[in-house]
């Protein structure tokens, strides 16, 4: 079912603490272990993060020969395996969606609070270089996936919900479509929940706020559905306003104010926000 994976992808691994270059050659993914509930997990060594993180990958129960799948990234919001908020892998395999919707689910874990930021001094703080030079290329190297921006979709809440919108919006030709869930998405600078230390400055944080991207980008998103803004559980005034633009830009987007929910991976957002990336054309 698993490919192996590549000796340059699988160069070394990284003594604890130690910085190195940024490279492939720095990058260590073990083989896949079945946890408990049948998560594949693989444990990883980078020179992005400080020492192990993982990757977990959801499968479809039955792999058809040959078929190509898409990609949801279910983003954390908590470092390491933190669960104050919930799994949202876990949420994703109690509604089994990888069979219902056909698709693959990778959850990748972070060693600091993720961001889905790169900090401009910490070599061992690159979360957006540590998905896109990291976790996508393994999975697409390993499982039978689609390499191309429409199998690659991004789901989180939050943290991960900003992230996945802040992801997609700088890399259009890497991901495909982008759900957020309660997420504060006009935030206008670093400093809340963890933020300062990982993006470093108000600087760095300027190349990642979500609504100067979304301004840079209208134009582009207009050709078609690629953004999908659900409910809200603390975040309600962000997402309206975040609305209220996007409507100003004309960019077409999905669009749900509430229902009101536990700010949590298990309130009964995660289905919908999934059927939503995975529809043709962003459309349910």
């Amino acid at each position: 079912m698993v490919a192996a994976v590549t000796s340059a992808l699988l160069a070394c691994v990284l003594p604890p603490g130690r910085p190195q270059p940024p490279g492939p050659d720095a990058v260590s993914v073990a083989p896949a272990r079945k946890d408990a509930d049948g998560v594949m997990v693989h444990e990883v060594r980078s020179p992005y993060q400080a020492g192990t993180t993982l990757i977990r990958v959801l499968l479809p129960e039955k792999l058809e020969p040959g078929r190509k799948y898409p990609v949801v990234y279910v983003l954390p919001v908590e470092a390491g395996t933190e669960s104050r908020y919930g799994d949202g892998l876990k949420e994703v395999q109690k509604l089994g969606l990888p069979d219902r919707l056909g698709a693959v689910f990778v959850a990748p874990t972070f060693s600091h609070i993720p961001w889905y930021a790169d900090h401009p001094t910490r070599p061992e703080v690159r979360q957006q270089s540590y998905l896109l030079k990291v976790v996508v290329p393994f999975v697409e190297k390993t499982y039978p996936v689609r390499a191309e921006p429409g199998g690659r979709l991004l789901l989180g809440f939050s943290k991960s919900g900003w992230g996945a919108w802040s992801l997609m919006l700088r890399h259009p030709d890497v991901f495909g479509r982008a759900a957020a869930w309660d997420a504060p998405l006009v935030w206008a600078g670093p400093g809340k929940y963890g933020s300062g230390d990982i993006f470093g400055t108000a600087e760095n944080f300027a190349g990642y706020r979500v609504t100067t991207l979304l301004e840079g980008n209208a134009a582009g998103l207009r050709r078609g559905k690629r953004l999908i803004l659900l409910g809200y559980g603390n975040f309600r005034t962000e997402h309206q306003q975040a609305h209220a633009l996007l409507e100003r830009l004309k960019v077409p987007h999905e669009y749900r104010d509430g229902p009101a929910r536990t700010h949590d991976w298990h309130s009964g957002w995660v289905k919908e926000a999934a059927e939503l990336l995975l529809a043709p054309d962003g459309k349910d």
